[in-house]
C-alpha cells in the first residue's frame, strides 16, 4: 500500500525560506513520476513542480527561480526548496506520485505572513 507523507511547513515571513519532505513508502519509488501540489483558500490545486524518474524538472511560472524540486530514490524521498517566499505562497502543499495510479499525501500547510 502507497503512502505519502508529507512535512516541513510553518509559518515564515516573506522572504523567507522553508523546505518541503516527501515520504513515499509502500511503493518502488524510483518507478514514480513525483509533483508538489498547492491549494490556497477558495482556489483550485495547482501543479508546482513535477519532478521525472530521472530528476529532471518543471515549475509553474510563479514560482520559477524561487522553488527547487529534488529527489533522492535511495531514500524514497522528494524535496521542495521554497526561498524569497511570497505571501501569495500561502496554501496547503501535497506531494503527489503518479504510476499507473496518482497517490497523494495529507498536505502540509505553508504560510507566509508577516
Amino acid at each position: 500500500q502507497v503512502q505519502i507523507v508529507e512535512s516541513g511547513g510553518g509559518l515564515v515571513q516573506p522572504g523567507g525560506s522553508l523546505r518541503l519532505s516527501c515520504e513515499v513508502s509502500g511503493a518502488l519509488f524510483s518507478l514514480y513520476i513525483m509533483s508538489w501540489y498547492r491549494q490556497a483558500p477558495g482556489k483550485q490545486r495547482e501543479l508546482v513542480a513535477g519532478i521525472s524518474k530521472s530528476g529532471s524538472t518543471n515549475y509553474v511560472d510563479s514560482v520559477k527561480g524561487r522553488f527547487t524540486s529534488s529527489r533522492d530514490n535511495a531514500k524514497n524521498m522528494v524535496y521542495l526548496q521554497m526561498n524569497n517566499l511570497r505571501p501569495e505562497d500561502t496554501a496547503v502543499y501535497y506531494c503527489n506520485g503518479k504510476f499507473v495510479d496518482d497517490y497523494w499525501g495529507q498536505g502540509t500547510q505553508v504560510t507566509v505572513s508577516s
